[in-house]
């Protein structure tokens, strides 16, 4: 993430509506990538150059998204927004604080994506092929609970409410030996999977892919019950960036998509913080910026009694892979 100032040189923050130290509004231009300071209010902003705005619908009912709408712009609602197809159930007192944290990972996510001028085209506005979020909660019939499974299909990204819930996330990723779970991988995870036939369209590029990762056409739902049943590989880390990644060629997949971008964000943070000079141009250098800054995170972090922030380990066939959707994402 990029660092932001105020109009008045205080420091602001990619989720910040307002500057405390001057009040001024805030707000997020996402064709620009930049948070600004506005005049003016609800449907009548500007900034100082005079570029119109107004602001998200999410804004004004809900107060929890900072992102603007161009004033030529007929929809009421952010691009980042419109790309949802079924909110949570606000009934549900919980899921109002549930679905902020869910908007704050949601949008960081799609700047990524914006930044890597990606396409970005919401299914509820008329694109098929478009990208569409349903949060979703677990729901109870009786005695009986009908889950609720993060997942993707056919451009639509479900994600389980309770993913927000620090104490239940915890709890899911014991019971799966996970090393990291979030919201916001969780996001970048899913979206490896809608952006897989978007990127891979060439038949060159699908043979690159499967001699990293494996042929996608294998069974699916075979090899993810083989996983549950018995596990990954004794020997996974050799090859893959995580257990589930060794579950099947689409989970790796996703895994290293999301790794790819946990790295290209964080250095990127990193970076405009002045905590790394650069993250670098090419795939090596920002590997190598990625493995010096991840050891010195997680020092960090063991400093103040926290677990390690990257718990990971990126073995040359991995690298490998992490260089594939570099060097596919830098070809567009």
């Amino acid at each position: 993430m990029k660092r932001f100032e105020c109009s008045c040189g205080q420091a602001v923050f990619f989720h910040n509506s307002s500057c405390i130290r001057c009040g001024v509004l805030l707000g997020f231009d996402s064709s620009r990538l930049t948070l600004i300071a506005l005049q003016g209010e609800g449907d009548h902003l500007a900034d100082d150059t005079g570029q119109r705005y107004r602001t998200c619908r999410n804004a004004r009912d809900y107060g929890n998204c900072n992102w603007l709408v161009a004033a030529q712009d007929t929809d009421d609602y952010c691009v980042a927004c419109r790309l949802n197809r079924t909110i949570p159930n606000l009934t549900n007192p919980a899921n109002r604080e549930y679905w902020d944290l869910i908007e704050d990972a949601k949008r960081r996510l799609v700047y990524a994506l914006l930044s890597l001028r990606l396409p970005v085209f919401s299914q509820t506005r008329g694109w098929p092929h478009g990208l569409a979020f349903d949060f979703i909660e677990d729901h109870a019939h009786g005695e009986a609970v009908e889950r609720v499974m993060t997942h993707h299909a056919d451009g639509v990204v479900t994600i389980n409410v309770a993913e927000a819930d620090d104490v239940m996330r915890t709890m899911s990723r014991r019971q799966m030996n996970e090393r990291y779970r979030t919201l916001l991988g969780h996001f970048r995870h899913e979206s490896a999977h809608y952006y897989f036939d978007h990127l891979l369209h060439d038949p060159m590029q699908r043979t690159a892919f499967r001699i990293l990762f494996g042929d996608e056409h294998q069974d699916y739902a075979t090899a993810l019950a083989d996983y549950y049943a018995n596990g990954p590989p004794a020997d996974w880390q050799m090859r893959h960036i995580s257990a589930y990644a060794a579950a099947h060629p689409a989970e790796d997949w996703a895994e290293t998509w999301a790794h790819y971008l946990h790295m290209r964000d964080c250095l990127e943070t990193a970076v405009a913080h002045d905590l790394v000079k650069t993250s670098g141009d090419t795939f090596d250098a920002l590997l190598s910026a990625w493995q010096e800054f991840s050891v010195a995170l997680n020092e960090l972090n063991r400093s103040i009694g926290l677990s390690d922030a990257y718990p990971f380990v990126i073995s040359p066939p991995v690298a490998g892979k992490l260089r594939f959707v570099h060097e596919l994402l830098r070809a567009r």
